[in-house]
């Protein structure tokens, strides 16, 4: 009875293991279980504004398109290249830590960051851009027809910045970038808070905390970072790309 009694109140054998949880295995599939219920509600918040885009796109075509093509789609091709990749090092930091090779998941975590930040930088750029080309939703575009000829603050506007196709308005143009802005935009919050966890992992990295034993937290991270890319990966061609489609005689 006495051993018994020893047996039950014998410490867990994994310092990261709480009492809450059997084993290793059961800890690992709880986090991974709730990290899937996490990202369903976030496919379900971020479908929301897909509809939107859907919706309003095929209310107003050629508002959408004009307006599409005033995005710079180099910039946008370079950050999903950049996603895609990132993924690819996030993937590998993983495997890493599940084989115990610690220089392999730190280098990965490392890469992966400098990624994510990379791709914030680039955004920034192109918020900067559209800031310069009075392309902000608001009172920054205009209430007027195009018309080459028309000044707003004393400056020309310029028709390539205003170019709209036949049946296109301003405001039609200024909904299409305030979803624009609301999804690339919540998107970027996403990365930052991905940013936050990767600086998480690294800090732990380095002082040896995760292993082939416990790696669970890299795991869920991983989850996450590939759900922000994939994200991106649908951003990409609805918000950048349907615009050049529909102009070249597409519809």
């Amino acid at each position: 009875m006495a051993q018994h009694q020893a047996t039950i109140q014998e410490p867990h054998g994994h310092p990261a293991l709480p009492h809450h949880f059997e084993n290793m295995e059961q800890q690992r599939e709880a986090g991974t279980l709730g990290m899937w219920v996490f990202l369903v509600t976030e496919i379900m918040f971020f479908g929301g504004m897909f509809m939107a885009n859907i919706l309003y796109r095929n209310s107003y075509p050629a508002a959408f398109a004009s307006a599409s093509n005033h995005l710079d789609i180099t910039l946008g091709a370079v950050n999903t290249a950049v996603l895609i990749v990132s993924s690819f090092t996030m993937a590998l930091a993983v495997y890493g830590t599940q084989i115990g090779r610690r220089h392999l998941q730190i280098t990965c975590l490392i890469l992966t960051l400098i990624l994510g930040l990379t791709f914030l930088g680039i955004k920034g750029v192109e918020y900067y851009g559209k800031f310069e080309d009075r392309l902000i939703p608001g009172q920054l575009i205009p209430s007027h027809p195009f018309n080459p000829q028309v000044q707003v603050e004393g400056q020309p506007v310029d028709p390539h910045k205003l170019h709209l196709l036949p049946g296109a308005t301003i405001k039609q143009v200024e909904l299409f970038y305030w979803i624009y802005f609301a999804m690339t935009g919540m998107h970027a919050l996403h990365m930052i808070i991905g940013a936050g966890i990767l600086s998480f992992l690294l800090y732990f990295s380095f002082k040896g905390r995760y292993d082939p034993e416990y790696h669970s937290s890299v795991e869920v991270s991983g989850l996450y970072w590939h759900f922000v890319d994939i994200v991106w990966i649908f951003l990409f061609p609805l918000l950048y790309l349907l615009g050049r489609h529909f102009e070249s005689g597409g519809h």
